[in-house]
């Protein structure tokens, strides 16, 4: 059941309220931050070396998969911090592996970036040393 109060009553409100959500991510959380500085300069790296259209896609996907562990990662500890402050180890499991979510997808997003970047980096110093 719904509770009325968060429900949106319409399109626009609903955006609203997920436009709130990632203004509050930004504010509150530090690796959300951390998150899109590196996603920043990855797409400038993107820019400046011209990948491929493929490789767009897959780092695209990447970054998109972080965001998104990272938000729900945050929603979870929000959530079980309201649930309690005490020390509960189901709790400590939520949260742990929400977190553990967040790292695996960092680490994904790490081995993407080698995959497509190497390539054009060895192109490059190939370029500069003849």
């Amino acid at each position: 059941m719904k509770n009325i109060k968060y429900q949106a009553t319409n399109f626009f409100k609903s955006q609203g309220h997920a436009r709130s959500g990632i203004k509050l991510i930004f504010k509150n959380e530090r690796n959300f931050r951390i998150d899109l500085i590196v996603a920043i300069i990855v797409v400038i790296l993107g820019f400046l070396f011209k990948i491929s259209h493929t490789d767009w896609i897959a780092i695209s996907l990447v970054i998109s998969v972080v965001f998104v562990s990272e938000t729900i990662n945050s929603a979870i500890e929000a959530l079980c911090d309201t649930v309690s402050l005490e020390y509960k180890v189901n709790i400590k499991y939520a949260k742990d592996v929400s977190a553990g979510a967040v790292l695996v997808s960092a680490l994904v997003s790490v081995i993407t970036g080698l995959i497509v970047f190497v390539p054009y980096v060895v192109e490059l110093v190939k370029n500069i040393t003849q």
